[in-house]
């Protein structure tokens, strides 16, 4: 798969658009046995590598997501400052720019092996290498790439010196289990899965995905009910234009319902991985998340040794670790503090 060969969705407000890099890192084992044929990983950068290779961030998307997840903390004088820090964004296996069933010559479709979270861990860290990187000034993410920094934390523990993770979970909870099965229901209703989704399975997906993880219960007071159906249908038509093939947004769902850092090797639970992470770890959440329940950080920064929690504040569930929320400026000033202790 070349750079030329990337599918970009449509630019939006806050990306940053950055010429696209493609890493041919050959086939890819995978924790199951099976194999990931001719993989290739979809990144882009922003700054420049220190001479001692010092100053490298990574940062790894959410599900569904690209490279663009966490744009809004990249820029000049923000915490992820391009002007100090060589910030590598990666597509992860699955989202359809990287290596996935939907452009997969080898392996299309459904014929597409399953992968885990720590399988795309094990595929970033094969592109660190393809780069000539051996050491992170941290690791960050949200949603699932929470979940993939804090596996980073386990399966690296002497490689970063700080894990930003947002709205993670340590092990996937049944009840985000739920979320997924709801939402992947939709589209396999879909006249045209597993080709794609025309309308009802987006339509139906958006409802559960968009409108009811992605929120809480507050932050639709404002909305007039008769309204519901008409917002639904225009998520939908957002999922349509800018989102994900289904078959990679349900794959990657598979690989969400299956996380937990206790079960990699050489662990017997969640609480020994967690302990056994030594970078200083900064994990975000709100006070109500209806898709990664709240209480799953808050109980991970206990454990894990040198963590801080914190609270953000607005009633917007798990969307407050996004673009455009009134958390902004609370995350950005939270990731510089513990950035500041790596200058």
């Amino acid at each position: 798969m070349s750079a030329a060969a990337v599918r970009h969705p449509p630019l939006q407000p806050g990306w940053i658009d950055r010429p696209h890099e493609v890493a041919p890192l050959g086939d890819l084992p995978l924790e199951s046995g099976d194999i990931i044929a001719d993989f290739a990983m979809s990144f882009v950068t922003h700054g420049t590598l220190a001479p001692d290779g010092g100053n490298v961030i990574l940062c790894v998307c959410a599900i569904g997501s690209t490279h663009h997840r966490l744009d809004f903390l990249i820029g000049p004088g923000k915490a992820l400052d391009p002007e100090r820090h060589f910030i590598i964004c990666a597509d992860a296996i699955g989202n359809g720019m990287s290596t996935s069933p939907s452009n997969s010559r080898r392996q299309p479709g459904l014929r597409f092996p399953r992968f885990t979270i720590r399988d795309m861990v094990a595929s970033q860290r094969r592109l660190l290498d393809y780069l000539g990187v051996s050491r992170l000034r941290c690791v960050t993410g949200a949603s699932m790439g929470g979940m993939q920094a804090l596996q980073w934390g386990v399966s690296h523990p002497g490689m970063m010196d700080a894990i930003v993770a947002l709205v993670p979970m340590a092990r996937t909870r049944p009840w985000s289990v739920a979320m997924n099965e709801a939402a992947r229901r939709a589209l396999f209703a879909d006249p045209a899965w597993p080709a794609g989704a025309i309308g009802p399975g987006w339509d139906g997906w958006a409802a559960v995905m968009r409108l009811l993880t992605s929120r809480e219960p507050k932050a639709l007071d404002a909305l007039e009910a008769a309204k519901i159906p008409l917002l639904v249908s225009q998520l939908g038509e957002e999922q349509r234009r800018y989102g994900p093939h289904a078959v990679d947004w349900v794959y990657q769902s598979w690989a969400y319902d299956a996380h937990d850092v206790g079960t990699t090797s050489g662990f017997a639970s969640t609480e020994a991985a967690l302990a056994s992470i030594r970078a200083r770890t900064l994990l975000m959440a709100p006070a109500l998340d209806l898709y990664n329940p709240q209480d799953d950080a808050e109980e991970a920064a206990r454990i894990i040794p040198h963590a801080h929690f914190v609270r953000l504040p607005a009633a917007l569930g798990h969307a407050a670790a996004a673009a455009g929320t009134p958390d902004d400026s609370l995350i950005d000033a939270e990731i510089k503090a513990i950035m500041q202790r790596y200058r």
